[in-house]
């Protein structure tokens, strides 16, 4: 039976929209080379008329209708969206496979966090009613002080490819809880479940123009989103080069911005660990979402003592990895996102080899694969601090090797980088975690595991990681203003001038 997708248009001010040039982009599915569909291709028209919905959504009669309710009912939509959410998954994560090419079991889990999402952030809105007014101690008592925590207004939220659907709820769930109006603009790669996120806002009866979704081209739809005057901030995931063009639009502007860019995460294995259960983690921490993940633990630093033993366990743990169609019962790793991709990631590779590294395992198509943009999992040993491989981010199942000789060694060249997103460090000796931990220079850093994500926990990196922090309350405050209010309580005037009445 033929795979396809669902004919959406942009969903502006509340319903289906066609673009205004009536353009459209074809879907590939990764695992097939296939077409399964298509999505709406927007343009700078289509973007100025989703800001002026989101902007009317948020001072409609300037009685700013959205975010003058309370944060309970803005809670109540976002239950909602997570109820539906839960009810779609099964059709949900089979879409996000077939468009992005991850595994089935990791697109059902995905899905399962994007209702979380949805529901901590409800949790939080209810939760705003009771911080408002917050009281301030002066050491002045003729004032009194307290905050107001307001929504920022119209924000833009551009997310990627690699966690389609996730990464739209880490930005809309808490933009919509602090009384924000939205724009989501995901990428062109992989943009289907980011429609049906609309469509359950229109299930669900969400106000018009509390959230616009448009779907297209970077050039054609993000960056006038990112540029746009009447957009109060961006919230932006994906890679560094687009996130420095972002950042200087804005700055035209003065408008804030918080970036979540790209990373070269490392990962230390000490020699006092469990080779298997280092291994697994050290697969699952590069290898996890086909490798394409900021955060990957790409880098791997490994004690000279264990480095033979433990790599002959990796490629055995890497090479039991069952390559499939994303649909197919137990797949672990399926394709690349698309053909530019896979053509970029063997190009890494490539160079890898020329400036004299080892391709200790994989490396190229599986086998019994003829179709699809699949890549083995690969492990590249031999590596100097000068290569390519060693520096870039190469956003696809691509693991690189060194050794070191002492913790200080291990700790330099962790943070021979010029990102910091993530970091992971194993061993059984917690002292020695401890110190590490406080050592590497990123945002997160994993104990004896790697890429675990919870939306209770902050999240965001360093250096030209980018900055700011999402999910917990910290994705909360993205989307606050934080107004002091201070007024004066006594009976007697001022008294700093003289006063005319007794001239």
């Amino acid at each position: 039976m033929a795979i396809s997708i669902p004919s959406r248009q942009l969903y502006i001010d509340g319903e289906w929209r066609e673009p205004v040039l009536k353009r459209r982009i074809p879907v590939v599915n990764p695992a097939t080379e296939e077409i399964i569909g298509d999505i709406p291709a927007a343009t700078p028209e289509d973007v100025e008329l989703a800001v002026a919905a989101a902007r009317r959504a948020f001072s409609k009669n300037r009685g700013r209708d959205w975010a003058a309710l309370s944060g309970a009912a803005r809670g109540k939509y976002l239950r909602a969206i997570a109820a539906k959410i839960t009810e779609r998954k099964p059709a949900l994560a089979k879409l996000e496979a077939i468009d992005n090419g991850k595994p089935l079991d990791e697109a059902a889990w995905d899905i399962d966090d994007v209702a979380s999402c949805f529901e901590y952030y409800a949790d939080l809105a209810e939760a705003l009613d009771g911080k408002q007014k917050a009281p301030i101690e002066l050491p002045m008592d003729t004032f009194k002080c307290h905050i107001l925590k307001e929504p920022l207004g119209v924000v833009g939220l551009i997310t990627p490819w690699n966690y389609p659907m996730l990464m739209a709820a880490w930005k809309v769930a808490p933009a919509l809880a602090a009384g924000c109006a939205a724009i989501l603009k995901p990428s062109e790669l992989a943009s289907v479940t980011c429609l049906e996120l609309a469509d359950v806002c229109i299930e669900v009866g969400l106000p018009p123009g509390v959230l616009n979704i448009i779907t297209g081209l970077g050039s054609d739809a993000g960056a006038p989103l990112a540029a746009h005057p009447n957009v109060d901030k961006i919230a932006f995931t994906g890679s560094s080069l687009t996130g420095s063009k972002i950042m200087s639009a804005a700055a035209q502007l003065v408008k804030p911005v918080s970036l979540e860019l790209g990373g070269k995460s490392p990962i230390l294995v000490f020699e006092d660990v469990d080779l298997d259960q280092a291994a697994e983690w050290t697969a699952f921490g590069c290898f996890w979402t086909n490798g394409q993940i900021c955060s990957a633990t790409s880098r791997l630093l490994v004690h000279e003592k264990i480095a033979d033993e433990f790599l002959d366990k990796l490629v055995k743990w890497c090479q039991n990895i069952k390559i499939s169609d994303p649909l197919e019962e137990g797949c672990r790793l399926g394709p690349v996102v698309s053909e530019g991709q896979y053509k970029k990631i063997l190009n890494f590779i490539s160079t890898a080899k020329s400036e004299g590294a080892t391709i200790l395992s994989g490396g190229s198509r599986p086998q019994h694969l003829k179709k699809g943009y699949f890549l083995e999992p690969t492990i590249i040993s031999d590596v100097t601090t000068s290569m390519q491989i060693w520096r870039e981010e190469v956003f696809g199942p691509v693991l690189c090797v060194k050794t070191f000789s002492s913790e200080d060694e291990a700790i330099d060249l962790a943070n021979d980088t010029h990102y910091g997103l993530g970091a992971a460090v194993i061993s059984n000796d917690l002292e020695r975690c401890d110190r590490v931990t406080r050592a590497l220079q990123a945002g997160i850093v994993w104990v004896n595991c790697s890429q675990p994500c919870f939306c209770q926990a902050p999240w965001g990196g360093t250096k030209r990681s980018g900055f700011g922090r999402e999910l917990g309350e910290w994705g909360l405050e993205n989307y606050l203003s934080v107004k002091q209010v201070t007024r004066y309580i006594s009976n007697e005037p001022w008294g700093w001038y003289q006063s005319p009445s007794k001239l």
